[in-house]
């Protein structure tokens, strides 16, 4: 199964627990890191910070810091859609549609710039998604999505039914912000820079 992409607030509160069960404060395992305790503070409120200093956060608190990567399907001989969609697939695709990024770099991760183009397209077709970051999203992956006559031509040829596949991202949200789809569950967008 796809593990989701760690951001830097996931890495540093898995990486606290490791320092806790070390029996260490946040005092000691900074000071192990070779880093003021102020930085360790900062870095909560961050959104990135550097490998090399991960990387010593992860030796002081007996952890260290993996890649895994997750298999693309098969895509079609035009590049453009995945052959198939298998449940692993399908996890990483619902993980990224229920994130709330709009971060092209993200979403060109997990497939074809045409397909992913056309899932940020059936995302902003729900009311509780962020039209207009997900319909830039789609034109930024692949320009002319957003027009009628090519996101019918998507839909006709996607594995992925709109039917099926986007009551399944509410669940995700739903599940991951303890609020139900239509009450305040709207995905926050998160900025190109952010993620």
């Amino acid at each position: 199964m796809p593990m989701k992409p760690a951001s830097l607030d996931d890495l540093l509160t898995s990486l606290t627990e490791a320092a806790h069960r070390r029996g260490l404060n946040d005092a000691q395992w900074a000071a192990g890191a070779g880093l003021p305790k102020e930085t360790l503070s900062r870095l909560r409120r961050r959104t990135d910070c550097s490998l090399s200093t991960l990387q010593a956060l992860a030796s002081a608190a007996g952890a260290h810091l993996k890649v895994a990567l997750f298999d693309i399907p098969d895509i079609t001989s035009d590049g453009h859609m995945p052959t198939r969609v298998d449940r692993a697939y399908e996890s990483e695709l619902l993980r990224v549609c229920a994130s709330g990024s709009l971060d092209p770099g993200q979403w060109r991760a997990v497939g074809p710039q045409y397909f992913m183009a056309g899932l940020a397209t059936m995302l902003a077709s729900a009311r509780e998604f962020d039209r207009r970051g997900l319909l830039e999203l789609a034109e930024t992956l692949h320009p002319g999505m957003t027009n009628p006559e090519v996101f019918a031509a998507w839909l006709d040829r996607s594995p992925v039914r709109p039917s099926r596949f986007l009551p399944m991202v509410r669940a995700a949200i739903s599940k991951a912000t303890g609020v139900r789809a239509g009450e305040g569950a709207r995905p926050r967008p998160k900025s190109k820079k952010q993620s």
